[in-house]
């Protein structure tokens, strides 16, 4: 892992939603359309929130929501074109913001070239080694074979991982945009590909971009190992993610603890990349139960270890619910405002919380690294040290209805959350919480 990911903390945003850019590819002689100019004039917002990064969603030549690429060498018409990727990313740079894109290596879209290619000729095409296809008996030129597919999406056509030119064209597309000055990239549906696919891939990346950052989409299964067997530099814990909001929805910290076990298991060999919301689930303040809540869940995100990831309008208290149906995701990938402009209300509240917790992050940089000691836990009350050598902060966090005093060793002021800080008699430290409350507290 590049020694700059120890520092780094991540802006994630869908461009497509983001900008309102169309929801079907532009015919082929449209002028493209310029909105990256739209997520320049947010970066501004991303540094004043004190993040510094943006992971950027798909933003290649796609037929419809930019994960059924059709070519990755190109920029998504609906988004501009080379040129504005490359000044977006020279005007994060400015900032001091790292980016990274969206790979979609597992699948392309059916207009994909070489894939067309096949439709016109027959099975001798060249091409026809990068898809796992089944011919008809006696096929000729024209004639469409069935295929393998993403998880039964017929417009999603599966490569075939086993063919070199296939790793080949992965390599090179990877290197062509780290050659224009993005800093990583995301793998998309990495857990759909043979880790040995990206073991094959990867070094030619490592050898032209050594600095750059490579982390996998898993969404579960054995994180280390997949890491370890496929190069990458790490890969999105989705357990922590749903531990997360459904131990606080269950009131059951337990849960809680224990996906936090296996979180400092995965410690041991890389740094996962941590989030409480993303483009394809529903929004934390959608899926918590109760909203008092959110403050406990962006808490947790930002004091264990971790690379953690912040999803664009979260941080100004955003709802909407991922749906199961065709255009099931567009709540979660709304249309933002041309600009930030002034916040208030709930938005600025929510902005508050980010702000504070990721200055708590900023000025405790460990805590990428950080190991978790549970120190008291029942289905509402929980407190946690993380820490890593000498350094450490107390994290607090009740769903009581009622304020609670918990014992907290060692605290000698409260960095975040609105809490009162008082000694025990005989010594120690105790911290009383209102209802629902948390507090991220000082040690030493």
């Amino acid at each position: 892992m590049p020694d700059w990911v120890e520092h780094a903390m991540w802006w994630h945003v869908y461009p497509l939603g983001f900008t309102g850019a169309e929801k079907q590819a532009l015919p082929d002689d449209a002028a493209p359309v310029h909105r990256f100019e739209h997520l320049t004039r947010w970066l501004d917002h991303v540094v004043g929130l004190g993040l510094n990064g943006v992971a950027l969603g798909p933003v290649f030549a796609s037929q419809t929501h930019g994960y059924d690429t059709v070519d990755h060498l190109r920029v998504d018409p609906r988004l501009g074109t080379e040129e504005d990727l490359v000044a977006f990313v020279d005007a994060a740079h400015a900032r001091g913001l790292r980016v990274t894109l969206d790979g979609v290596f597992n699948h392309v879209g059916r207009g994909f070239g070489p894939f067309q290619d096949v439709l016109r000729e027959d099975p001798g095409a060249d091409a026809a080694s990068w898809f796992r296809l089944r011919w008809p008996a006696g096929a000729a030129p024209g004639t469409e074979p069935d295929y393998d597919d993403f998880e039964g999406h017929h417009a999603l056509v599966a490569l075939n991982h086993d063919e070199p030119a296939v790793a080949g064209y992965v390599t090179d597309v990877m290197n062509h945009w780290l050659d224009r000055g993005v800093d990583g990239w995301r793998l998309d549906a990495a857990y759909a590909v043979p880790a040995a696919f990206w073991a094959r891939v990867l070094p030619g990346v490592r050898a032209a971009h050594p600095d750059a950052y490579v982390f996998g989409e898993v969404l579960h299964g054995d994180y280390a190992a997949f890491v370890t067997e496929s190069g990458v530099d790490a890969v999105t814990q989705y357990e922590l993610w749903k531990s997360t909001w459904s131990s606080l929805n269950d009131g059951n910290f337990f849960e809680l603890t224990w996906t936090l076990s296996r979180h400092e298991a995965l410690l041991d060999t890389f740094v996962p990349v941590t989030f409480v919301g993303n483009h394809d689930v529903t929004r934390l303040a959608s899926r918590l139960t109760d909203r008092r809540h959110v403050a406990h869940a962006v808490a947790v995100l930002l004091t264990v270890g971790g690379t953690p990831t912040v999803y664009a309008g979260d941080e100004l208290g955003m709802t909407g619910v991922k749906e199961e149906r065709e255009g099931g995701d567009d709540a979660v990938r709304p249309v933002f405002p041309a600009t930030p402009g002034d916040l208030d209300g709930e938005a600025a509240e929510a902005f508050r919380l980010h702000h504070d917790l990721i200055g708590v992050r900023r000025r405790h940089p460990w805590l990428h690294r950080a190991r978790v000691e549970v120190l008291t836990c029942t289905n509402t009350r929980l407190v946690y040290r993380s820490h890593a050598g000498d350094a450490a902060v107390l994290v607090a966090l009740s769903l009581e209805d009622e304020p609670v005093t918990l014992d907290v060793p060692g605290a000698t002021g409260v960095l975040a959350g609105d809490a009162e800080l008082h000694g025990r008699d005989g010594g120690g430290a105790v911290v009383g919480l209102a209802p629902h409350g948390w507090a991220v507290l000082a040690t030493g």
